[in-house]
């Protein structure tokens, strides 16, 4: 089963971080861990429809690497994976270049 988002939403992929923090010799659980802000765009819907009834672009697209707030979006579970839906502008910017480890 897929998902097509409406309008100015846009489904987001969080992409996890590899390994396990160890601070101080102590191991963290998943549980304990802060999620990631940073992901892949899945799925993008129309854009953002103006009361002149015109529709406004989407900036991003399928594939591209975002930063979003710890806040953003709601999760939502598709074919038992987990997922954002947030609106494009939830969206704090669009990662280009090396594929480096955003810290917030």
């Amino acid at each position: 089963m897929g998902i097509k988002p409406l309008h100015d939403r846009v489904l987001i992929k969080r992409l996890e971080d590899a390994g396990e923090e160890i601070r101080g010799g102590i191991v963290i659980p998943d549980t304990a861990k802060e999620k990631p802000q940073e992901g892949e765009v899945v799925a993008v819907g129309e854009g953002k429809v103006l009361e002149s009834g015109e529709t406004v672009k989407m900036s991003v697209k399928e594939g591209d690497r975002i930063l979003f707030g710890k806040y953003s979006g709601t999760e939502v579970k598709i074919d038992d994976e987990d997922y954002l839906i947030m609106r494009e502008d939830e969206i704090l910017g669009i990662l280009v270049g090396k594929k480096s480890k955003v810290k917030a």
